[in-house]
This record gives structure tokens, C-alpha cells and sequence, in this order.
């Protein structure tokens, strides 16, 4: 492996409004702990810890500067700055504030968002390891997570010419397909999903921006250049920040750059974007149900069962999602969790 100390990159600007009731505004998924004892945010920091790896960069919306830094104090993560966003101007933006606060602008950049499950970790590391190399050349790396169904709600990666073991060039990126378009990639095979995770020099990085996204690295250099200090907390000017456009790295960078591959990885990873999908992850009793807190469930199947106070008493039912926190309570049929969105806009429009 090459010498380069890998700098995670933690992005934990979410709300995570999917995950309601639990995950709010003010306690966003990446916050709780859903999966594990330890929170989304500890989990994924944990993963890039050893002697490859630098302490991380977390940039997080600076509403949550103090659960921020009690979770990575809490969970033992070296942290070498927490860069506090004034206000969300999505992912580009983001990882190029954590581009500019390193020392060495040459160092690879582990790009994590903060709220996704790996099971494998060796496999994830194995990647990384594969990737390295294209990454000292100047290449921009993505991870593309095997498809294990023809899922409508990721992005997918057309792999292209292999450039080394396991690693290969992007073809294309393809936008969220229609089901039957899913289902001709996976079954074709040569399409990863688009999991969000990435590798990279900072300087490659911001090089790119300058070429596809100048306005945006003008923007965030400003915020950096007038930003204040507090301890490693980094707080971005607010003006200038909310002058850059809001894009997300895959359409600011991703997609126009030229040197741009893909690491295909399975590597039991999930975004953990529904109730449903944190079921299909979850441990569950003989009767397929998965439950925790103060949960009491007779004569009941395949449930997912959630509290945090409050007892829930289920008899009788199946195929149900029950979550309650504080005082809100939401049941709805297994199978339809994405609709939660649509509980989100009817609460803002009453």
C-alpha cells in the first residue's frame, strides 16, 4: 500500500426525515443508534481507524456541534476538526470545505457519509487498498456496491475497462431507473449501485472544481479564508458559504470528470434509508420480528417494533412497522416506509 495517511471524511449534514419519528431535525439518523450499541456517526467512524488512517474531518450542520463532538469523544475517534456548515449547500460543497482544512493537500480524502451500515470491513478495506494507487495518480475513485436486486432507489455505475486488479474505469453514471431498467442492469451484470463513498486527493479534488464547479470552489475558499476557530471546531464564514451553488459532488464532479473509476465491492452495505430496509438488516426472533426497547409482542410476525419510552403492546398482527418516540407514534403496513415523506409534508403543510 502506499505511505499516504488516509484522512477520513465524514459527512454528517443530514436530517434523515425517513427515519421519523426517531430521526429528527434536532436527532438526525446518523445520531442515533440503530443498528448497533454505538450511534451511525460512531460506526463509521470506527471503520477508518489504524495506522493507515489520519484523525477525521467531520463536516456537520452546526446546529449539532455538541452531539457531534460528545459521540466522536464518546466512541474514541481522533478527530482533527469538526468544520460546522451555517447551512446545507449539499455534499460538493461539503467535501470541499474538508479539502481545504488539510495540511497536505496531497493526501487521499476517505469520503464517508455518516449514516450508512458496512458489514464487511476487511472487504472494505480491501478496496480502499486496491484504489490506492490510482488515487496517488490523480484519479477519482467511487466505490460501487454490487446490486443484490434491482433497486429503483440508488444510482447506478456502469463499470468500464479495468485499469487495475479490482479497479475499473466509469463508463457512466445512470440517474435512479424505472424497475425495468433496474432489472436489465443487474441481470446484464457491468452496473454497480452508487453508494456515496469515495477516495481521492484533496488537491485532485479541488483541481476538478475549479475546472467544473469554479463558483462553488470561489465560494467555499472564501468561507475558509474568513472562517473562525474554536478549539477543533472549524465555523466557515456563513456569507460566503451561502454563495456557493448547491450540488451534489456526483453532478458538480463525478459525472464531468475525465480520470474518474469505480472499486466494485461487496461489502454488506446499506444506506439504511427506510424502516422497511432497517428491518431486512436487523436481527429478528423466530417469529421475524425485530424489536428493541420497550417492546411486548403475542402472537405477532415479521414486525419491526421500535421505542425509546413509551411501551408498545402488539397482539395479533403481522407485517406492521411501529416506532414511537416521544409522543409522536407512527404504524404504517411493511412495505410502504417511503411513504413516511409523505407524513413529513402533511405535518408541515398542517
Amino acid at each position: 500500500m502506499p505511505a499516504s495517511t488516509i484522512i477520513p471524511v465524514i459527512l454528517s449534514g443530514g436530517s434523515g426525515t425517513r427515519l421519523w419519528p426517531m430521526s429528527r431535525p434536532e436527532m438526525p439518523k446518523q445520531m442515533l443508534a440503530l443498528t448497533a450499541d454505538e450511534t451511525m456517526l460512531q460506526l463509521t467512524a470506527g471503520r477508518a481507524v489504524g495506522e493507515r488512517f489520519a484523525p477525521a474531518i467531520v463536516v456537520a450542520n452546526a446546529r449539532h456541534a455538541d452531539l457531534v463532538e460528545e459521540q466522536l469523544r464518546d466512541g474514541g475517534t481522533r478527530t482533527q476538526a469538526i468544520i460546522l456548515e451555517p447551512s446545507g449547500r449539499n455534499t460538493a460543497p461539503a467535501i470541499a470545505l474538508a479539502a481545504l482544512a488539510v495540511h497536505d493537500a496531497t493526501s487521499p480524502l476517505l469520503v464517508m457519509p455518516s449514516d450508512h451500515v458496512i458489514a464487511d470491513i476487511d472487504a472494505f478495506h480491501a478496496a480502499i487498498h486496491a484504489a490506492l494507487p490510482l488515487v496517488e495518480q490523480g484519479w477519482l475513485v467511487t466505490f460501487g456496491i454490487e446490486p443484490d436486486a434491482p433497486e429503483t432507489g440508488y444510482g447506478y455505475i456502469k463499470i468500464g475497462e479495468t485499469l487495475a486488479d479490482g479497479v475499473h474505469r466509469v463508463e457512466c453514471f445512470i440517474e435512479k431507473p424505472p424497475a425495468d431498467v433496474a432489472a436489465t442492469m443487474v441481470a446484464e451484470g457491468g452496473h454497480a449501485w452508487n453508494g456515496g463513498i469515495f477516495l481521492f486527493r484533496a488537491d485532485v479534488y479541488l483541481t476538478a472544481l475549479a475546472t467544473h464547479a469554479p463558483l462553488m470552489l470561489d465560494a467555499t475558499r472564501r468561507a475558509m479564508a474568513a472562517a473562525t476557530h474554536d478549539g477543533i471546531r472549524i465555523h466557515p464564514d456563513a456569507d460566503a458559504f451561502a454563495a456557493s451553488p448547491d450540488d451534489s459532488i456526483d453532478y458538480a464532479v463525478m459525472e464531468k470528470a475525465d480520470r474518474v473509476a469505480v472499486v466494485p465491492v461487496a461489502m454488506g452495505w446499506n444506506d439504511v434509508g427506510s424502516w422497511d430496509a432497517l428491518h431486512a438488516i436487523s436481527e429478528t426472533d423466530a417469529d421475524g420480528n425485530a424489536h428493541r426497547g420497550n417492546i411486548l409482542a403475542i402472537d405477532t410476525r415479521d414486525c419491526l417494533a421500535r421505542s425509546d419510552g413509551i411501551r408498545i403492546a402488539m397482539v395479533g398482527v403481522s407485517d406492521l412497522i411501529v416506532v414511537a418516540s416521544g409522543n409522536d407514534v407512527l404504524i404504517l403496513p411493511r412495505g410502504r416506509s417511503q411513504e413516511v415523506k409523505k407524513l413529513i409534508a402533511a405535518m408541515k403543510r398542517s
